[in-house]
């Protein structure tokens, strides 16, 4: 009997033991012991959020995202399988992989694989070998980044046990080099924005990584079906819609590369802006750089010189000054002057124009067609410094664009006009001691077609998130000069359509244009000027009712270093914009406003 009733103890007592430890293992530890299990067989994976597409005001598709495959290995599953294999040739015996049956038992299968994903079978074998020797638990190793469809097949197909694909959205930019200067580019192996509109705009375009993890077989590491655990979830990114067209961009800086390599420029730039709302409608620099390859373009010509590049704009900037000198109404178009070929005014400065001449007696509107510095001159004293100045602000000088291009310049105003030197004070008359950009100058025209208000200048449509929320940029203008004061200024600048020295290289037959051109030179590191200059024109058309400016500039253009480099682009690109966007011709001629007396 006692030994029955302690038998019982003894059952009793077992059973309790079991049961504390059943409870212990089930309940109490039971989530740490079962994160241990899926740590022990389970790989967290990155799961990549898709940067959003660029798009143009079309909806043509000029930057998105196409899937690639990162190619994974395990070096510790591997040596398993060779083990493995080696215990069933073995069987109750203890048996080791050496490196050299290692090698020898994987390089079939590496020999495979490694074309696969443009790699030796030696060189897979090196990536196993070499992990094991860092950590011979070694269970995740990349043989490949961001492979292609076709090779990511090819890999499934080997159907290798120790092998897997993780999906990663690369970038890629189906039009090429049209718009790159604009949009910039990523780095390849992250996808972080380096340049461009993927920089300026990531918070738009960039998405949200995501985690999830799989529990795998312990046999062949093969992923569970129903497994996944999501950790963090993906997010994509939003749509950026842009102001530009991708066919005219195309044409642009087609007709700009062939111009400039006809001149010997160095670059070139050209700027097509919508007159009554501020829109780029293309942006060509020249050369240029193809997003899918940045690395086969020179660092200096990756970007857009268009916002990036300021120079003293010579005298495409005396319509500004002529408009300031109208609004305030100290002249008129037809208003009289003796333009001589230097002139030196009672502050001690000495201005000349850029060939010698006998005095002329010009007009206001004369004096834009000969492009008389020292007439220019006259006029512009006729307001003060301050006046001048706080035009120029207005006009959107001195500060970067609403874009905010990145690394956009400013531009110079030379300071303050109170610590302008004699000479600045004249020189800033006609665009040389100041630099502007080149969006700044078609920002200027446009602010003159548009009857004396100036739009916002605008790249971006807007951006539409993943969510379905759109963002768009501000679109009110100000007023910068009278309609009065920007009508005279257009009807002048319509002379120097017509009777400046290009009138014949840059006609387009049945429109009213405005344009003007300009020539300056350029200084160098040291801020003396280099040899060579800037040409540029700059105009607006149909003069009479303003759609659309154009604004080209060549630097340095060695076989025609004049503004007759410029016109025959100004004329093409204005011609085309005119075309594709089936502008009603110009109806009433043209004002017949007198250059001389």
């Amino acid at each position: 009997m006692r030994r029955i009733l302690a038998s019982a103890v003894v059952l009793v007592v077992l059973v309790g033991v079991f049961v504390v430890k059943l409870v212990d293992i089930q309940v109490v530890r039971a989530s740490a012991l079962n994160a241990k299990s899926q740590d022990a067989r389970s790989q967290p994976v990155k799961v990549w959020g898709a940067r959003g597409d660029i798009v143009d005001a079309n909806g043509t598709v000029l930057a998105d995202s196409v899937m690639r495959y990162d190619i994974v290995i395990s070096p510790k599953q591997a040596q398993l399988s060779v083990l493995e294999r080696k215990q069933k040739e073995h069987p109750g015996q203890k048996v080791e992989v050496t490196t050299e049956e290692l090698v020898a038992e994987l390089a079939p299968a590496a020999a495979e694989l490694g074309p696969a994903v443009g790699l030796t079978g030696d060189q897979v074998v090196g990536v196993i070998t070499s992990k094991l020797a860092e950590d011979p638990d070694s269970d995740y190793a990349f043989l490949a980044k961001q492979v292609d469809t076709t090779a990511y097949d090819a890999v499934k197909a080997l159907d290798v046990p120790w092998v897997y694909a993780e999906k990663h959205p690369s970038r890629t930019y189906p039009n090429g080099a049209v718009g790159g200067n604009l949009l910039g580019f990523v780095q390849d192996d992250d996808g972080t924005p380096l340049a461009g509109l993927e920089l300026a705009e990531d918070q738009c375009l960039a998405g949200t990584d995501g985690e999830v993890s799989y529990l795998h077989s312990a046999a062949d590491w093969v992923p569970i079906p129903g497994s996944e655990i999501v950790h963090k979830q993906a997010k994509d990114g939003g749509t950026l819609k842009l102001t530009i067209d991708a066919d005219l961009q195309y044409f642009v800086q087609r007709v700009a590369e062939e111009q400039r390599r006809a001149v010997g420029a160095d670059w070139a730039t050209v700027t097509v802006m919508e007159v009554k709302t501020g829109r780029l409608l293309a942006i060509a620099d020249v050369p240029t750089v193809d997003p899918n390859d940045p690395g086969a373009t020179d660092a200096e010509d990756r970007g857009s010189r268009a916002f990036t590049a300021p120079f003293e704009p010579g005298s495409t900037f005396k319509a500004l000054t002529a408009a300031s000198v109208l609004d305030a109404g100290k002249a008129t178009p037809v208003d009289q002057i003796i333009a001589p070929y230097r002139y030196l005014p009672p502050n001690g400065a000495n201005i000349n124009d850029s060939s010698y001449h006998d005095d002329e007696r010009l007009t206001l509107t004369g004096v834009l067609v000969e492009s008389s510095n020292t007439g220019m001159s006259k006029f512009g004293e006729r307001i003060s410094d301050r006046q001048r100045y706080e035009d120029m602000l207005a006009f959107g000088l001195g500060e970067q664009t609403e874009v905010g291009f990145p690394e956009e310049a400013a531009g110079d105003l030379h300071g303050d006009p109170d610590e302008w030197d004699n000479q600045t004070k004249y020189a800033t008359m006609f665009g040389q001691g100041l630099t502007t950009t080149a969006v700044q100058i078609a920002s200027v025209y446009q602010t003159l077609a548009n009857g004396g208000v100036r739009m916002p200048v605008t790249l971006v449509d807007g951006c539409t998130t993943a969510d379905g929320e759109t963002t768009s940029p501000p679109a009110q203008g100000t007023r910068v000069v009278s309609e009065k004061a920007a009508d005279e200024t257009s009807a002048m600048l319509e002379r120097v359509y017509a009777d400046g020295w290009l009138a014949d290289q840059w006609e387009i037959p049945g429109y009213r244009v405005a344009a003007k051109t300009g020539t300056a030179q350029f200084a160098g590191p040291d801020g003396h000027y280099l040899p060579g200059y800037l040409v540029s024109v700059s105009g607006f058309a149909p003069a009479d009712d303003p759609e659309f400016v154009v604004s080209v500039s060549f630097q340095n253009a060695v076989k025609m270093n004049s503004s007759a480099a410029s016109a025959p682009v100004f004329q093409e690109v204005m011609s085309q914009v005119l075309k594709k966007y089936r502008t009603v011709p110009s109806g009433a001629p043209a004002p017949d406003l007198p250059a001389t007396w």
